[in-house]
């Protein structure tokens, strides 16, 4: 063994002092904390008390579902724009998008059909986003349950001719709901390319939800090109349950399903932006944003007419308290989040082709909970820096800032230093997502405003100290 020189100790413990350094002299001072800390109780106060962002959201729930394609989508976009004019912001732009365009119609019906035992029971169900649609008659086959693609693959022939459902739900025993959905959300998005691979002639999903209750949930199911398309629906968890339930007592009754979706060519849209100009570094830039666009069930409240209304009322919160920034801080409302991310891309590249310094880019699109925490794509040396923060964060009810992912659309900011997800509570997440469930009723107002102040506050902390 060769002897460990001093130069070999230098190199390697170097960067542990170097670090263990950088971080101490991170730690906030009393007389910061004190200062930032007013600030950040502004921010909850006002943001509390004017309740601003939480009557914007109900303005914008009324119009409806805002669907990437939809007249909708362009009215809401529009009326945001003015929002942001109105309140001031010193520079309010549209960024044009191609968005695909997918009409759910008006037909979606399931029904149990040659079954002496439960013949002609009606099931709950809802097209998922981009599927085909059937003709007039629908489609008519016998069922096959399987609770992944494993046993899938396993039944061979058995499925082929049949309708494949995939019964598998959300995992209610992990704490996190978000890595539930993610334990599940395979066989929605990935469900007709597998079951077509198996000969079927279309997929019925357990609805991926927390609530046990008939209305089913949609969410966006991809195609592959080289396989034939098969509709693709899913059915509310209590018919999921009955279903599951029913064929095992009457294996060979068959299942009706008639939808009239379609896809319409790609269309016009656009990623909405608005700024305040930063007083002394006006070229390193803050992004905070949401997706405009929700699916078309519900009116997408909870998903994400709260995070980009949150996002918003970032930028007012500093109008109204009159806090000039010392960097550019920027509202992002991206398209087309739930069934393409083409305006988190389209954002992405006009970031990679700027001169400007996307310094940190963050996202709110979690729900309308109680404000937890912050979760970092960075490096540890950013991450260490903003848990310093914590003593003035906590005012606003974060409890911990941690390294993991961001959003889906922040994500595509590839030359930003730090991507971040804003993180509420999530229990009842799931109970409203991608369903007629998500409505304004559901949005708690001081839950809401404690969610705009908490992220006022972090962009305010990375604006005066930078990262």
């Amino acid at each position: 063994m060769k002897p460990i020189t001093c130069a070999f100790i230098c190199i390697i413990l170097f960067p542990i002092i170097f670090s263990f350094q950088n971080s101490k002299a991170q730690a906030l001072s009393e007389e910061q904390i004190n200062q930032y800390t007013k600030i950040a109780d502004q921010f909850v106060r006002t943001a509390l008390t004017d309740r601003k962002g939480y009557k914007l959201l109900y303005e914008l729930t009324k119009m409806g579902p805002r669907l990437s394609g939809s007249e909708n989508s362009v009215k809401a976009i529009m009326w945001a724009k003015k929002q942001m004019e109105e309140a001031g912001f010193d520079k309010v732009w549209l960024q044009p998008v191609m968005v695909p365009h997918w009409v759910r119609g008006r037909t979606e019906n399931a029904r149990i059909v040659k079954s002496k035992i439960f013949n002609n029971k009606k099931l709950s169900i809802a097209a998922l986003g981009g599927s085909i649609g059937t003709n007039d008659k629908g489609i008519t086959a016998e069922v096959v349950e399987v609770k992944n693609f494993s046993e899938l693959k396993n039944l061979g022939a058995k499925a082929k001719g049949k309708i494949t459902f995939m019964s598998r739900s959300l995992d209610q025993g992990l704490y996190y709901t978000f890595q539930g959905y993610g334990g599940a959300v395979d066989q929605r998005v990935f469900g007709a390319i597998e079951a077509a691979k198996a000969g079927a002639v279309g997929v019925m999903i357990r609805s991926i939800t927390t609530k046990y209750d008939n209305v089913p949930h949609t969410g966006v199911m991809i195609y592959n090109d080289t396989i034939p398309k098969i509709p693709g629906v899913a059915l509310g968890y209590e018919d999921a349950d009955f279903l599951s339930s029913a064929l095992k007592k009457d294996p060979t009754l068959k299942v009706n399903i008639k939808l009239d979706c379609k896809t319409l060519p790609d269309t016009q849209s656009y990623n909405l932006i608005g700024e305040l100009k930063g007083s002394e570094k006006p070229d390193e830039v803050i992004v905070v944003g949401g997706h405009s666009d929700c699916w078309d069930k519900g009116v997408g409240a909870n998903d994400d007419g709260t995070g980009i209304m949150q996002s918003m009322e970032v930028l007012d919160l500093f109008k109204r308290l009159k806090i000039k920034p010392k960097r550019t801080i920027r509202c992002v409302f991206f398209i087309n989040e739930e069934n393409g991310s083409r305006g988190g891309r389209k954002y992405g590249e006009y970031a990679a082709n700027s001169q400007e310094l996307h310094l940190a880019a963050i996202e709110a699109d979690a729900g309308s909970g109680s404000p937890r925490g912050f979760s970092f794509d960075s490096d540890s040396l950013t991450i260490e820096k903003v848990k310093s923060w914590l003593p003035v964060l906590q005012h606003t009810g974060i409890d911990w800032i941690r390294k993991g992912g961001s959003g889906e659309d922040v994500r595509y900011i590839k030359n930003a230093k730090a991507r971040t997800g804003y993180v509420p509570d999530g229990q009842r997440y799931f109970d409203y997502h991608h369903s007629d469930n998500d409505q304004f009723a559901i949005i708690h107002p001081r839950e809401f405003e404690l969610g705009s102040a908490a992220m006022a506050a972090l962009v305010y902390m990375i604006d005066q100290l930078g990262l």
